[in-house]
Formats: structure tokens, C-alpha cells, sequence
């Protein structure tokens, strides 16, 4: 299993949303094909055919739980949630 699989897996459980490191975030939409802008703290990823932009900034060195739920709900609803096997 890799570092992405285990943090999509901690992702979707939703229980450990306080506790996601924000560049491992970042890292986990990059590799699923999200282009990154960064704007000061914010990074704004976009993907073709996801409708959701998602602006993510950093709480120190971890993501905020409101958007690490934010990008659990667009990996369900597009389906991002499986293994990197079934992209």
C-alpha cells in the first residue's frame, strides 16, 4: 500500500481530519491531477471536469478540518477515493 492509498484511506474514514499533514493534502491532489496555484497561504487546486475549486490554506503545518472534509466530498463524489489502481 502506498503513502497516497494510507492517506486517501485516513481521508475517507473521516476521522482523522484534525490530524492531516497540509502538504501530504496538497501532495494527494497533485498526484490526482489537480493543477495548484498559490496565492500567498492559499493554494487553489482546479482539475478539468471537477466543477469544486478547492482553496486550501495551512494551520500551521496541518490542514484544516473543513477542508480536508471539503476534499473528501469531492473525492466521493468523483471518485477518487479508490485505489490508485482503479484511476
Amino acid at each position: 500500500m502506498t503513502r497516497f492509498d494510507r492517506l486517501r484511506l485516513r481521508i475517507m474514514s473521516g476521522r482523522a481530519d484534525a490530524n492531516i499533514a497540509f502538504e501530504d493534502l496538497c501532495s494527494l491532489l497533485r498526484s490526482l491531477d489537480f493543477e495548484e496555484r498559490v496565492r500567498g497561504s492559499h493554494h487553489i487546486f482546479a482539475r478539468a471536469g471537477v466543477e469544486e475549486i478547492l482553496n486550501l490554506q495551512p494551520k500551521g503545518v496541518q490542514a484544516k478540518p473543513y477542508q480536508v472534509k471539503q476534499v473528501r466530498q469531492v473525492m466521493l463524489k468523483y471518485g477518487f477515493g479508490g485505489s490508485a489502481d482503479e484511476e
